[in-house]
């Protein structure tokens, strides 16, 4: 897939265009549409395209959610885009990663949407039924995907399905979340349904209908979680069974499983093996990926003698792994020593500790933004999890089974057994496993810890530049260019300035 999709994608976006307002959703003329959707290969073109701002993906996980949580405290040499989403200021609604990322998301419908009405109007010229119908699936995931990122960052949107004029657009106003979930679950559903279960060769990477259900699930379980009295992802809808049946289908059905190397998971020689649910695909020189410098120090860069065009653009800035999560790889363990501690993290840099899951420097592209290395979106260890998780919710299954997938979990990481698991033991096996792979803050809002545990760890940690964590933090605002396109027609949500 990566050279099917990644060299397709210049020609794609000069066609459907990336736009100049955040939410522009000016359709392609009528003209240039006739003149290229006339063969299965355009729409192929069209279809690879609308994967294109997946790309984005890494650095909303990493900058939203990976710097929100209790993973990172991050230290400033200045005025940094960043410093506010990690201090929870409230000043952050002209913040470049909070703006882009409502950019990218509703860019990404906006070409999925043109795709879907090209489909309709013109998919008879691709001459098979069974490729409209992937086609159509594959681009109604990717447009539940990007709302599903729109939803969990921002609460509620501007509900879209067709493409819009910016006049139109500038009449839409942001729909209530449960009816951009309906429209997210319809489409995943639709996708579950009619995806392959597996593709091959150049075709990996592609979205398969294991990768719908197991976002679907994931979108039931968010759902299900607290409202924490705020208009975000939650709506406390307890569909944990619902959850839990797609979870189980990918489980005992799927051509996926549990990898039997932790480091093997994140291997530049082993993409797309068994644990990778959906990925985002990256390759040097066509698409280099550039999330695995992100979190990095630049002073790392110098002391290995490399160039510091490796860097993340911010100077002396440094990343550290918080004390608190340092502390739970060496205190959780039964036996053994945690074997993702050292695989997850820089332990012999003379500075704090830092991320480097993704790091493999004999790998290393032309710069920073070079990377060879796709990111992991939902992984077969995640599905399990998230399993117990539901049966921790009341969800069929029993105890057994819940300390059965966690231990199946610790055992791989090499610290032993445990029993009886609760919610908040699952919850900091989660964070040792996941971490560096952008899951810690959405699985902090889902289960009611966005505020209880930030602030337990604000005062464990004795960390001071955080700002008190209250309710109204668990969504971002809306950036301040979209509340200046029509005046009055977004209220801002509450408690940001």
């Amino acid at each position: 897939m990566k050279t099917k999709i990644y060299l397709l994608l210049l020609p794609l976006l000069i066609l459907l265009g990336s736009c100049e307002k955040q939410l522009d959703q000016t359709p392609v003329s009528s003209v240039t549409t006739e003149n290229f959707y006339t063969n299965n290969n355009d729409f192929l073109q069209a279809v690879n395209g609308a994967y294109s701002q997946l790309s984005a993906y890494p650095s909303q996980a990493l900058w939203l959610g990976e710097m929100r949580s209790d993973n990172i405290n991050a230290t400033s040499d200045g005025n940094r885009d960043w410093d506010g989403i990690n201090n929870f200021s409230p000043n952050i609604t002209t913040v470049g990663f909070i703006t882009n990322a409502w950019k990218n998301n509703f860019n990404g419908i906006f070409n999925v949407n043109s795709v879907l009405q090209a489909l309709e109007t013109k998919g008879s010229v691709i001459g098979s039924a069974a490729l409209v119908t992937r086609y159509t699936a594959e681009c109604r995931f990717l447009r539940a995907f990007y709302y599903f990122q729109l939803v969990r960052f921002y609460g509620k949107v501007p509900l879209i399905s067709t493409p819009k004029t910016a006049t139109e657009v500038n009449t839409i106003p942001r729909s209530p979340v449960a009816d951009i979930y309906a429209l997210i679950e319809s489409d995943l559903t639709y996708a579950a349904a009619n995806l392959p279960a597996s593709f091959t060769g150049t075709d990996l990477g592609r979205a398969t209908s294991y990768a719908a259900k197991g976002i679907l699930g994931l979108v039931y379980l968010t759902k299900s979680g607290p409202t924490y009295g705020v208009e975000g992802p939650g709506l406390n809808s307890n569909e944990y069974s619902k959850a839990s049946a797609l979870f189980d289908e990918i489980i005992t059905g799927s051509p996926y499983s549990f990898g039997s190397s932790y480091s093997s998971i994140f291997s530049y020689t082993n993409e797309n093996n068994s644990e990778v649910v959906f990925d985002v695909q990256f390759a040097s020189s066509l698409n280099g990926a550039s999330f695995p410098s992100h979190l990095v120090p630049v002073a790392y860069w110098v002391s290995l003698g490399i160039s510091n065009t490796f860097g993340n653009g911010y100077g002396t800035s440094t990343f550290p792994v918080t004390t608190s999560l340092k502390n739970s790889y060496t205190t959780n363990t039964v036996s053994g020593t945690d074997l993702r501690y050292p695989f997850n993290v820089a332990t012999t840099y003379t500075a704090s500790p830092f991320i480097k899951k993704y790091i493999d420097v004999t790998k290393k592209g032309t710069a920073g933004t070079d990377w060879p290395i796709n990111f992991i979106v939902l992984r077969y260890t995640d599905v399990l999890m998230m399993k117990a998780e539901c049966i921790l919710h009341g969800a069929a299954g029993s105890q057994a089974d819940v300390d059965a997938i966690v231990n199946k979990v610790r055992t791989r990481a090499g610290v032993g057994s445990l029993s009886n698991v609760t919610l908040a033991t699952l919850m900091a096996e989660r964070q040792r496993e996941f971490l560096g792979e952008g899951l810690r803050w959405n699985d902090l809002v889902r289960e009611g810890l966005a505020v209880t545990q930030m602030n337990t760890w604000r005062t464990a940690d004795a960390i001071t530049k955080i700002n008190e964590i209250v309710p109204n933090y668990v969504i971002y605002p809306v950036p301040a260019a979209e509340l200046q396109t029509t005046a009055g027609l977004y209220i801002q949500n509450p408690g940001y300035q």
